[in-house]
C-alpha cells in the first residue's frame, strides 16, 4: 500500500523540485559499521550473517519515512513497506536480482531469504521476476574492503530507490567492522535523514 504526498503542503516541495531536475540526483556516503555483537548474535540465532544485517537494514529503512518515499510520474508516494532487491551470487559466479520481502520476525525473514536465494540459484540471467519500486537495491562485496562506492546508473531510467552496499568484514583484535555505502535520491532524502537511518541501524547492530 502507498499514499501520495501533497506536494503543495510538503515542507520539502522546493527541495524536491530542485533536486529532481538534476541528471544525477543521488548522493552517497560510506561509513564503517561495528558488527562485532551482530556477528555473534547471528551465530547465536543460527542465521547467516548476510541475512542478519539485511534484516537490520530493512528494519532501519522501514523506520525512517524518507527512506520509504518513491517518485512515480513526478509525484511523491510513501510506501507502507519496503522490501529488498539483493544481488545473489550463483555457483557460476553470475548473479541475479532477488526480491526479498520484509518481515519483522527474524526467523520468518530468514526463511523468506533462504527460499529466494535458492530460487535465484535455479535461474539464469539478471532479472528473474517482476519488481515494484517499494525496494532498496542491496548488494554485498565480501571480497573488497572499499572506502568509497559508486553505482552503474542510466540517467534516462526513472529511479528513486535507495542503494545500500556492504564490503568485506575486517577483524582487528577481535573487533569486527564492515564499510557500508548508502546512496539516496536527494529530492527525497537529506543528510539529516541519512544520519537518522545510520543511528537506527547502528543501534540495531549493537543490540
Amino acid at each position: 500500500m502507498k499514499r501520495k504526498l501533497d506536494l503543495d503542503t510538503w515542507k520539502r516541495k522546493e527541495h524536491f523540485q530542485f533536486f529532481n531536475k538534476m541528471e544525477e540526483p543521488f548522493f552517497g556516503v560510506t561509513v564503517p559499521i561495528d558488527c562485532t555483537l551482530a556477528y555473534a548474535k547471528a551465530k547465536e540465532l543460527n542465521v547467516s550473517f548476510f541475512t542478519y544485517y539485511l534484516h537490520k537494514t530493512l528494519i532501519a529503512v522501514n523506520s525512517i519515512e524518507a527512506f520509504r518515499y518513491r517518485i512515480i510520474d513526478n509525484q511523491v508516494y510513501v510506501f507502507d513497506r519496503i522490501d529488498a532487491s539483493a544481488t545473489i551470487l550463483r555457483e557460476d559466479k553470475t548473479f541475479g536480482f532477488s526480491l526479498i520481502e520484509y518481515d519483522e520476525d527474524i526467523n520468518e525473514f530468514a526463511e523468506i531469504t533462504k527460499k529466494e536465494i535458492a530460487r535465484i540459484q535455479q535461474t539464469t540471467g539478471l532479472i528473474t521476476r517482476d519488481f515494484e519500486i517499494n525496494l532498496i537495491h542491496f548488494s554485498a562485496l565480501p571480497w573488497v574492503n572499499f572506502t568509497s562506492y559508486s553505482h552503474a546508473r542510466s540517467f534516462t531510467f526513472a529511479d528513486s530507490c535507495p542503494k545500500i552496499s556492504f564490503g568485506k568484514m575486517m577483524d582487528t583484535n577481535g573487533k569486527k567492522t564492515m564499510n557500508m555505502a548508502i546512496h539516496v535520491h536527494h529530492a527525497l532524502v537529506d543528510g539529516y535523514d541519512v544520519g537518522l537511518f545510520l543511528e537506527c541501524f547502528e543501534k540495531l547492530m549493537s543490540s
